[in-house]
């Protein structure tokens, strides 16, 4: 007598696949497998067509019992294994364990499963709602409602994503929020997340994005040399600040704290700053120029902490354009890191200066203070360089540029630092290796100093 197989039982959850093996060891082992084997036996003589079609019509069956015993774990497991998942050709984009969404419970037959884990983007739709105070969406993004939306629409066409079968794009506003909200805070890619409802990976992939779209697209009118008109203005604001004539820019050097690197660590060891908190230090520089307004004209972003500011002002394009005779006539006041050229103008270092000179070295650090107050404000802004920053040494520039670059438009619409922010610049200035290069520079710097102390522009007036 045939025995029909015992049915399926329910699936259990929280055993592995030893269950099944476990059920077909069963299944030979029971009453209805030994009669299945001993009317085999029996019917050898005279009934082999009738035997071959049973045969078959149990290997039907059973093929039905494990295509059923498939069937369940893919439709009941998350994939404890990769095998699942290819068997069926789904998704799994699961985060950290996370459930289905609403629109996946309600999975149509026959479509593919893609598993996302909900966040809350709460908190951003708050800052993005028009009736968020405008006085803390300036404090929290150190720029006005009115600056992010000019640097959201002039970002939107590099930086749009468009919606998908799978999943709605992120909004470029959203996107744009990510990569501000990081640099002015620094804050750690795990919060950055819960504040806007995305996935860290997500978050650390858009800063770089947004950076790079900055870089490539704003910077080269945002950071740029002055036009002559633009020049001689600037030339004019200066000189009525320090009573030097021709100066188109002051130039200062920064470094910007970073992680170990883990090739060529010697390049980027900052000496100065170990031996002052007595740990070591490693860094990157940033050299920039900036007119009256702090607003920045020149920069050169990334040579290794260990350069003096005097070859990182040697590796710089100004550098080269300097040399090549492309400020005729024009002064770029720098520090006492920095030679003195034709075309840059530093302070005395020696001992024992003259009346001239000090008052000289006064006027120059007059011009100088508008570098060092712009730097200071940059990374009061960023907070994101105050810190040893997360980014590969290969995408650092990316991220320093498009600093520089948002530090000029919110200089340019006159979007304030606030108190609570201001930062103190803490850069050790040491004494150029070779400061006086040049003949011509030497005396033009002593026929300038010449002329403020005795036209009354610098020190005490003659009786």
């Amino acid at each position: 007598m045939n025995a029909s197989p015992s049915p399926l039982r329910p699936f259990p959850f929280d055993e592995d696949y030893s269950y099944y093996y476990s059920l077909f060891q069963e299944a030979l082992s029971s009453p209805s497998a030994a009669s299945w084997m001993s009317m085999s036996a029996d019917n050898t003589s005279g009934a082999g067509a009738a035997a071959a079609a049973g045969k078959r019509k149990r290997d039907e069956e059973e093929d039905e019992a494990e295509e059923d015993v498939r069937r369940l774990i893919i439709s009941t497991t998350k994939g404890k294994s990769v095998a699942a998942n290819q068997l069926e050709g789904t998704a799994d984009y699961s985060d950290q364990g996370g459930s289905p969404s609403r629109s996946q419970q309600q999975q149509q037959p026959g479509q593919r499963r893609l598993w996302v884990r909900e966040r809350s983007s709460d908190w951003w739709d708050r800052c993005n709602h028009p009736d968020f105070p405008e006085a803390e969406f300036r404090r929290l993004f150190r720029m006005s409602r009115a600056t992010f939306d000019v640097l959201c629409d002039r970002l939107g066409s590099a930086i749009a994503k468009e919606d998908t079968a799978l999943r709605a794009a992120i909004p470029v506003r959203q996107r744009v929020a990510v990569c501000v909200w990081r640099l002015a805070t620094g804050e750690p890619l795990r919060l950055v997340s819960k504040r806007f409802g995305l996935g860290i990976s997500t978050c650390h992939k858009l800063v770089l994005e947004v950076c790079a779209a900055i870089k490539a697209l704003l910077m080269p009118e945002a950071v740029a040399w002055p036009d002559p008109a633009a020049a001689a203005d600037v030339a004019r604001r200066f000189e009525g600040v320090s009573g030097i004539p021709n100066v188109v820019g002051a130039m200062y050097t920064t470094h910007i704290p970073i992680i170990a690197p883990k090739t060529n660590v010697a390049a980027y060891y900052n000496r100065r700053h170990t031996e002052r908190n007595q740990k070591p230090s490693y860094s990157v520089t940033v050299q920039g120029v900036v007119d009256p307004d702090g607003v920045f004209t020149d920069v050169c972003i990334g040579w290794g902490g260990s350069m003096p500011d005097d070859r990182v002002l040697e590796s710089s394009a100004l550098y080269h354009r300097g040399n090549a005779g492309l400020l005729n006539n024009q002064w770029v006041v720098g520090g006492a890191g920095h030679p003195l050229l034709d075309w840059l103008l530093v302070p005395y270092t020696h001992q024992n200066l003259t009346w001239a000179q000090h008052a000289f070295n006064e006027k120059v650090g007059q011009v100088r203070n508008a570098a060092e107050e712009a730097f200071a404000r940059l990374k009061a802004r960023w907070a994101c360089l105050q810190k040893r920053t997360e980014v590969k040494i290969e995408e650092l520039p990316a991220v320093l540029g498009a600093c520089c670059v948002l530090h000029n438009i919110c200089e340019r619409m006159k979007e304030e630092v606030p108190p609570e922010l201001r930062y103190a610049l803490i850069d050790d200035e040491m004494v150029a290796e070779n400061p006086l290069r040049l003949a011509t520079a030497v005396r033009a710097r002593d026929s300038i100093a010449h002329n403020l102390l005795h036209h009354s522009l610098a020190g005490p007036p003659f009786l």
